[in-house]
């Protein structure tokens, strides 16, 4: 709407009043323009044309229409400035509110809903009977009295008691998972033991079987007070394992100083008690001394190879605790030599002390006293897949290998007679490091091969495991790893660290690689989320490179695992394996299995000398030199 004047004001212009109809400015006398020009000299408002027009019938209706209005001028100020009022704000009004008190015995609980069926308790079923291999009828648990059974109450205790099965009909033991039947069989078996050595290969569920045994014994009211020994770093695993399969079972773990450690030693309550061998052999030694000798129902040794010497503090120690049973667990009873056997018989009891059976006398009391059963024959596990990957040294590398291994050669043939098994050593030792990596340029044709598989290991979203001998090689890797977010788990690594470091291998996509030392790494580990092992530098016993292979190809293993083996061509590395792959082709194992590495022997000093031809001067000749002339 725009301003106009009264001065344009014509007699045609139309005006507008409020309530009234529009008429024509003609019809306004000159009294009224003149005042309506005086109100409006000033642009004020505006006067817009409405035009409605009048129809007058001849019968006179709406005649009043033509009339002149009346018209009542107000002056008002035009309003320029819009108040706006302030924010509305609601109010509530308090709600009444009143006490209700109900009746005591009334609850008004909803109720709870139903479980699914997957998360329903169901009773395990027994399992069935089976033929031995004279084709009689084999219980779950052995019935017939053997050398090994603990009379408990009178001679027949064994032969009258019922299946396993139903010994604690009545009571609820409820398990978080359903055994396999290998380890039914394995259960029942220590359940009536009073010497036992359980060498399952590993990750067949020595510790699940051991633990739910001893749950068993200790329902049926035949032990009370139990002592477990184990390696330091295995005593977390134990105590997962403990909460896992037994959680009402109290475990004691001896720990903290030596006022706590003996006030935990002289406790006469009943539960686990859970050690390592570092301080059984220290306590009980001092505790000795005082003429304390703690009593247990049963003693347990994890990694029972610890006193494969029979003469070391540890067996002596672990042979002089005061027990009613005597249980040995390992997966390797053999290492190097068969007398490691004979150290674990010794312990149970089961000769005399210091006997030396032979090896006729050891198979017979293995299938006495040893259950051992292999992954291949007891589980459809996913295959294992070896593949050594032979490497050729270049470059610097390669002459920093050759120049150490011809001066240490010369230096050992200048030794002569003089010689020792100690010096041969020690030079394999640097021979091997220097195949690992050159410490001067920091060549490595390994650390290339690594790479170069751990991208498409990456690129998966898979994680590998890779183990060496050495602590200062694991670092070194590390540093040259980076960008595959590499963790670290050997002795350096503090105890309490070691648990978080597999949960974020386990946990963290990006966390593909996890380096481990071989004496760390290589028992009491579940990683079977992992599909591929390196073995940077070979260890000297095939039994302990097994074992480390599988912390990853054990039970919960999906897929199959790839296990490279990494061996440098024209190096000591190439004369170990081969001398190592002799002995699984010919050792025949006292267990019964034929190239089982886990019998298979280790290096010896003949064969430590046989990896140089070491000769010395013999006036203008010269002659070979070995263990032999020096024994001599």
């Amino acid at each position: 709407m725009t301003d106009q004047p009264a001065s344009q004001l014509n007699s045609d212009s139309p005006i507008t009043h409020s309530g009234t109809n529009p008429v024509s400015a003609s019809h306004l006398s000159n009294e009224l323009k003149s005042q309506l020009q005086q109100n409006f000299s000033a642009p004020q408002i505006a006067l817009a044309e409405l035009e409605v027009p009048i129809e007058i019938y001849l019968s006179g209706i709406n005649g009043a229409l033509a009339r002149q209005p009346r018209m009542d001028l107000i002056t008002a100020d035009l309003v320029t400035n819009v108040e706006v009022s302030s924010r509305w704000k609601p109010h509530l009004p308090k709600l009444p509110t009143f006490k209700l008190t109900f009746p005591e015995g009334i609850e008004f609980v909803p109720p709870k809903p139903e479980v699914e069926s997957k998360g329903k308790l169901r009773s395990l079923k027994p399992l069935e009977v089976k033929l031995n291999s004279k084709g009689i009828k084999k219980e779950a648990v052995a019935s017939e009295a053997t050398l090994g059974c603990i009379v408990h109450s009178g001679p027949a205790f064994y032969l009258l008691q019922p299946p396993i099965e139903n010994w604690l009909t009545g009571q609820e033991l409820v398990m978080p998972f359903e055994p396999f039947d290998y380890q039914y069989e394995g259960i029942a078996w220590l359940f009536s033991r009073k010497s036992a050595l359980l060498a399952d290969e590993m990750g067949l569920g020595k510790t699940m079987q051991t633990i739910t045994a001893m749950r068993l014994l200790l329902r049926s009211g035949q032990i009370s007070k139990v002592l477990l020994i184990c390696p330091k770093p295995l005593i977390p695993n134990w105590q997962r394992e403990f909460a896992t399969w037994a959680e009402e079972l109290p475990v004691t773990t001896v720990t903290g100083d030596t006022a706590r450690r003996r006030m935990i030693w002289e406790m006469n309550k009943p539960g686990i008690y859970l050690a390592n061998y570092e301080l059984l052999v220290r306590d009980f030694e001092e505790l000795e001394q005082e003429g304390i000798t703690p009593r247990f129902d049963l003693l347990v040794l994890d990694e029972a190879q610890r006193i494969k010497n029979r003469d070391s503090r540890t067996a002596s120690t672990a042979r002089s605790v005061n027990r009613k049973r005597s249980w040995a667990l390992t997966g390797t009873p053999i290492e190097n030599r068969a007398e490691e056997l004979a150290s674990l018989f010794e312990f149970m009891e089961v000769i005399p002390p210091r006997g030396t059976p032979d090896m006729r006398q050891l198979s017979r009391l293995s299938d006495e006293y040893i259950l051992r059963r292999c992954k291949d024959l007891v589980l459809d596990m996913p295959p294992r897949l070896d593949r050594p990957a032979w490497l050729e040294l270049e470059g610097a590398q390669a002459h920093a290998y050759k120049i150490a291994e011809k001066e240490g050669i010369i230096q050992l043939n200048d030794l002569g007679d003089s010689i020792t098994v100690q010096h041969v050593f020690e030079l394999v030792l640097r021979l091997k490091q220097i195949s690992n990596y050159d410490p001067v340029t920091n060549e490595s044709a390994k650390l290339d091969r690594l790479r170069a598989d751990m991208e498409e290991i990456a690129a998966s979203g898979g994680k590998a495991i890779l183990f060496s001998q050495w602590t200062k090689t694991i670092d070194w890797i590390e540093e040259r790893t980076q960008e595959f977010n590499p963790l670290v788990y050997h002795g350096g690594v503090p105890t309490k660290k070691r648990e978080p470091i597999l949960a974020q291998f386990k946990e963290d996509p990006n966390a593909h690689l996890l380096l481990m030392s071989y004496g760390t790494g290589a028992v009491g580990l579940n990683l079977q989320f992992a599909g591929y092992v390196f073995l940077y530098d070979r260890w000297w016993n095939p039994a302990i490179e097994d074992q480390a292979i599988n912390r990853a190809h054990r039970i919960g293993q999906k897929n199959p695992v790839v296990v490279t083996k990494f061996i440098c061509k024209d190096t000591i590395e190439e004369k170990i394996d081969r001398v190592l792959q002799e002995k699984r082709d010919l050792f025949i194992s006292i267990l019964g299995a034929e190239g089982n590495t886990e019998a298979s022997m280790g290096l010896n000093a003949s064969e430590i000398f046989g990896l140089f031809d070491l000769k010395a001067r013999d006036g203008d000749s010269t002659r070979e030199i070995g263990p032999d002339t020096l024994a001599a």
